[in-house]
């Protein structure tokens, strides 16, 4: 972010953007939509050509002051300011500093997660600025510097990214000539552009780095790894919760219907019997024994069928020797 109500001032530097973004697509392979398109937005805004200028509203109407936001509750100052800039240079920077690390973050992530990660990003540094900004004024009675100032830019999250990007790393990183560990470069950056970039944010930039930490946190919180798809999946859940409870009642339904049926049909059905050759339990719904074949009152199919074809009777008890070969005999038809 950067701060003043001073007006434009073009020093010529936006075919210097065109030139470096052209450039840089054109050696990808994968070009990566939201990045191209948060570019564009913000140099759309920043251009104001005369088809849109009627539909946006003015710098004067969005800068981004905790006082304002606060007192107001004017929304506009708190979701439109990131994507105003005050001059050529203050865009040209932030969009090359979007192009380098976008393109690495959405062709990794995708780009539903990084719209997603972006958008959680923009609302957690400007909460957190304000936040900051509003307890400098309690704890500190630090008003004027902080409260009631000015700013205006994406800068804010873009310190995020950049702690999103190295939170990983374990390489080192060149902060204006100095080479420091990735990890602590945002915090490097946050205190050089403090000192020697007039006219910075300094909680602008302070709480996009908080706010990736804070996403970062949130993140490594869940098993799933998309935490805002979390959130959605979990709200959509929590809305949908009345049609599954009515599909649910009306599936039990349909369920206790059929299930009482098949109790009738168990209450119904002819108890099991043993059978008094081989003492086999078998199911009510047999008529014969399943292992040696003889019927519950004791008569013998095998027997039956050795009488019709003129063959002696056995006996009523029949041997072992006699049930096993009536086994092989039935179960090997």
């Amino acid at each position: 972010m950067e701060r003043g109500r001073n007006g434009r001032v073009s020093r010529g530097m936006l075919p210097l953007l065109v030139f470096h973004a052209v450039s840089e697509y054109s050696r990808l392979d994968r070009k990566p939509p939201v990045t191209a398109a948060l570019v564009a937005a913000n140099t759309l805004i920043y251009l104001r050509p005369k088809f849109i200028n009627h539909l946006i509203p003015t710098i004067d109407q969005v800068w981004f002051n905790p006082n304002l936001i606060l007192q107001n509750g004017d929304l506009r100052r708190l979701l439109l300011s990131p994507f105003y800039h005050i001059n050529d240079s203050h865009l040209v920077y932030n969009m090359m500093s979007l192009l380098w690390k976008g393109v690495q973050l959405e062709n990794s992530m995708g780009s539903v997660e990084f719209t997603a990660m972006v958008a959680t990003l923009l609302g957690l540094s400007q909460g957190i600025t304000i936040l900051l900004a509003k307890a400098l004024v309690v704890f500190f009675d630090y008003e004027r510097p902080y409260y009631r100032e000015y700013a205006v830019g994406f800068s804010g999250v873009l310190f995020a990214l950049k702690v999103v990007l190295n939170s990983q790393s374990n390489d080192y990183s060149y902060v204006y000539g100095l080479m420091v560990p990735s990890r602590l470069a945002a915090w490097v950056e946050l205190i050089l552009i403090q000192m020697f970039v007039p006219g910075v944010s300094f909680l602008g930039h302070l709480g996009g780095i908080l706010a990736g930490i804070v996403y970062m946190r949130w993140k490594s919180s869940y098993l799933d790894p998309r935490p805002l798809r979390t959130v959605i999946g979990g709200f959509y859940s929590f809305l949908s919760w009345p049609l599954r409870m009515v599909r649910g009642i009306s599936q039990r339904r349909r369920i206790t219907g059929r299930g009482t049926v098949g109790r009738d049909q168990m209450r119904n059905a002819p108890a099991p019997w043993s059978c008094p050759a081989c003492t086999y339990d078998n199911s009510g719904w047999l008529t014969v024994c399943e292992m040696c074949g003889t019927s519950p009152s004791g008569e013998d199919a095998l027997l039956s069928s050795s009488l019709s074809n003129d063959q002696p009777p056995l006996e009523d008890h029949p041997s072992l020797e006699e049930l096993r070969n009536r086994r092989v005999q039935r179960f090997g038809r």
